[in-house]
This record gives C-alpha cells, sequence and structure tokens, in this order.
C-alpha cells in the first residue's frame, strides 16, 4: 500500500467514524417513537387511536426505511421493507393490518436496541481514535503538568514517556481494525431485525407467484378467447362461404357454366382472403419473422412496419429462450402500437440490451406522455405478461412528454452472436 493509498483509506476510517458518531443522536431519537406507538394503541377505541396510530406508525416506518437504507449502503445488498399492505386504504382495516403484522412489533423492538448498538457502535471508534491521538499528545502536555492521567498514567509513572506513544499507536490499530467492523455490526443487526423473515419472504414470494399465475391464466384465456373470435368470425366464416359458392358452382356448372365460373372466382378470391386471415393469425400467435430470424430481426421488421419512424438499436450476444423472446416482442408490439394509437408522437426509438443476465428493453416516444399502467389497458396487459416471466415494466411519463417505457426479463442468451444491429427502420 502506497502513503497516498495509507492517507486515502485512513480518510476513509475517520469519516466512518465520525459519520457513526453523528449517528448516535439519531439512534437515540428512535426512542421517542416507542411510547407514541404504545400509547396509540389503547386509544383505537375511542377517535383519537386511530390517527394517531397511523401516525406513530408512518413515522416509526419511516425511521426504520432511513435505517434500512443505510444499512443497505454499508452491507452493499438490499434490505427490503417486510411490512404487508392493506387490502384497501380504510382507516380501520390500516390499522388492523398494522396491528397484526409481525414487523410493525419487530419495529418496535427494534428501536431500543438500535439506540444501544448505535451509542457504541458509534462512540467507540472515536474514542479510539482520540486515545491513539492522545497517546502522542499526552508526554508533550506532562512537561508542563505532569498531573495530566491518560490511561491510569501519569508523567511520574515508571516508562510513562515510552507507554504512552506505545498505547497511542495500539489505540490507533484498534480503531483501524474496529471502525468498519462496528459499522457492519450495526448494520447486520438493522439488516437481521428489518428485513423480511425467511418465512415472509416465502409467503411474499408465493403470493407473488400465485397473483402472477392468475394474470397469466387469464391472458391465456383471453388470448384463446381471440383466437377463437377470430376464426369464427374470419376464416370459418370464410370456408363456410367458400364450401357454399363451390357447392353452387357444383350444381350451375351443368347447365349455366358462366355463372358457375364468376362463382368459382369468388371461390378463388375468399380462400385467398381465408388464407391470408389464417397466416394473420399464425403471425398473432408467433410470428415466423421472430422462429427464423430472432429478437434482434423481429423488431427490426416490426419498426420497419410501424407506422412512426422507430429508431432501433439492439445488442445481443445470442438468442432469449423461445417464449422470453415472444413475451419481448409482444411486449414491444403493443407499447409501439400504443404511441402510435394514442401519444401523438412524431417518432418513437427502441433500446435492447443484455446485461448482468437480464434483457433490458427501453421504448421512447416524443408524444404527449401521461401513459400510466391502468386497469384493462395495454400496458397493463404488458405488466401481465411480463410478470409470468419475473419481469418488470418501468413507466415515465410525465404530462407534455416524452414516454420512455422500460421492460426487464430475467434471462439467458443460448449461442453466441458476433454482430449487432443499429439504425433507424
Amino acid at each position: 500500500m502506497t502513503d497516498h493509498d495509507l492517507v486515502r483509506a485512513t480518510r476513509a476510517r475517520l469519516t466512518q467514524a465520525a459519520l457513526g458518531l453523528a449517528r448516535t443522536p439519531l439512534s437515540l431519537v428512535g426512542l421517542l417513537l416507542i411510547p407514541l406507538q404504545l400509547v396509540a394503541y389503547p386509544l383505537i377505541l375511542v377517535t383519537l387511536g386511530v390517527p394517531l396510530l397511523l401516525v406513530a406508525t408512518a413515522l416509526a416506518r419511516r425511521y426504520t426505511g432511513l435505517c434500512r437504507w443505510w444499512a443497505s449502503r454499508v452491507l452493499g445488498v438490499e434490505v427490503p421493507a417486510p411490512h404487508r399492505a392493506p387490502e384497501n386504504r380504510g382507516p380501520m382495516t390500516r390499522v388492523r393490518t398494522i396491528a397484526t403484522d409481525p414487523a410493525t412489533w419487530r419495529d418496535l423492538a427494534f428501536l431500543p436496541l438500535n439506540a444501544i448498538l448505535g451509542v457504541v457502535c458509534g462512540v467507540l471508534p472515536v474514542a479510539f481514535w482520540i486515545n491513539g491521538v492522545l497517546g502522542f499528545v499526552v508526554p508533550l502536555i506532562w512537561l508542563d503538568a505532569d498531573d495530566v492521567e491518560y490511561v491510569a498514567m501519569t508523567a511520574t509513572t515508571p516508562g510513562s514517556f515510552v507507554l504512552a506513544p506505545l498505547l497511542g499507536i495500539a489505540f490507533l490499530a484498534l480503531a483501524w481494525w474496529s471502525t468498519p467492523r462496528f459499522a457492519r455490526l450495526h448494520a447486520t443487526v438493522v439488516k437481521w431485525l428489518l428485513a423480511p423473515s425467511a418465512t415472509a419472504a416465502l409467503t411474499d414470494r408465493v403470493r407473488v407467484l400465485a397473483d402472477s399465475r392468475a394474470d397469466t391464466v387469464d391472458a391465456q384465456a383471453a388470448e384463446l378467447r381471440r383466437i377463437e373470435r377470430d376464426l369464427h368470425d374470419g376464416a370459418q366464416a370464410r370456408l363456410v362461404a367458400l364450401g357454399l359458392s363451390l357447392g353452387m358452382a357444383e350444381e350451375l356448372l351443368a347447365h349455366d357454366p358462366d355463372a358457375a365460373l364468376k362463382l368459382l372466382a369468388e371461390a378463388r378470391q375468399s380462400s385467398t382472403v381465408a388464407l391470408a386471415e389464417l397466416r394473420d393469425l399464425v403471425r398473432g400467435i408467433h410470428p415466423p419473422v421472430l422462429a427464423d430470424r430472432g429478437l434482434d430481426g423481429a423488431l427490426r421488421a416490426l419498426a420497419l412496419a410501424h407506422p412512426l419512424p422507430v429508431d432501433v438499436d439492439v445488442e445481443l450476444a445470442g438468442r432469449p429462450e423461445a417464449p422470453v423472446e415472444s413475451a419481448a416482442y409482444f411486449a414491444v408490439a403493443e407499447t409501439l402500437t400504443n404511441a402510435a394509437k394514442h401519444s401523438g408522437a412524431t417518432s418513437a426509438w427502441l433500446r435492447v440490451r443484455h446485461e448482468g443476465g437480464r434483457l433490458s428493453l427501453m421504448i421512447g416516444d416524443d408524444g404527449r406522455g401521461g401513459a400510466v399502467a391502468g386497469e384493462g389497458g395495454g400496458l397493463r396487459g404488458i405488466e401481465r405478461r411480463l410478470a409470468a416471466f419475473d419481469g418488470t415494466l418501468g413507466i415515465a411519463s410525465p404530462v407534455g412528454g416524452p414516454t420512455i417505457v422500460t421492460m426487464e426479463l430475467p434471462c439467458a442468451l443460448s449461442s453466441v452472436k458476433t454482430s449487432s444491429s443499429s439504425g433507424t427502420a
């Protein structure tokens, strides 16, 4: 380690120790939230208790949320909130959810323990640093005042002028070693008490998977109804008409060949239309271009056929799994369709990357903005489609625009591909 690195590391540890000392009053402030919450519960039976409990709980959760954020920074891992969401926004429902949520009581138990740990982990490292520096300063003070005491030593103690600097070095070494470890100890306790328990995390995961499964089943049922409706109203009706036309042409062929030829021409036209409708239907289930050219080629073909000019930038080192590829394609198609129909945009852009085991897609337009994933809307359908693969949807659409829709899907790429594409479709 060079001198510059040593100075920088020392400065970082001193800063960490100072921040730990600064957090000490914040740790003690949390104690004030305990009586506020405990007083609110007996008052639930009267009018004052409900708003008091909601306010006290909100303050406590904001406080513990700050502690979780700090622990995440120290440990380098996310510390999520474990609290249950109420079924609705009614005050009594929220009170019942708060009172029956184990995380509420863990927050309450955390506050006194955090106060103790905050004082210990904040004061001790600073005390070690101060005593380390005093080990070198006190011998100079002893030259004028020999009654000053340092670790049970004075100027008259035999060997004190040698022992004091040695103790100073020991204190500095202890301060150097302990400063980050006290911070990690405090953060680990915060994570242990404030993060969701294994049971709660498993329960929440099961709930998310159940919701995702229900959404997937609903989406599949809706897709099957759409296919059935398209077949019934389109290709099936035309094939029935084709059969009738052929039957009538067969009857007319003997005594009115001209009428039969006209019917056969109509039948051929109907068969062509029916074939086109069947192709469109198949393309809506799984586009052939997606199977033949992969997500890159399919998205570029989609952009070429779009009414708006779409700038396409795709960099993929391989192909995602077929179900993920299909979900990503249709999600992009639905988003671009929404942009053309509702945004009033004059142009759009698409960016696709695969980083950290996740397929990331960003679609933007220069329209009027204000897009939301409302129930029954296209964006909500996209969200459900992605949720089936543990994917996420993010929307940034301020009023006045622009709109940026971000999608992420966890997936692996199957084969290596060295080329990438970027251009305007």
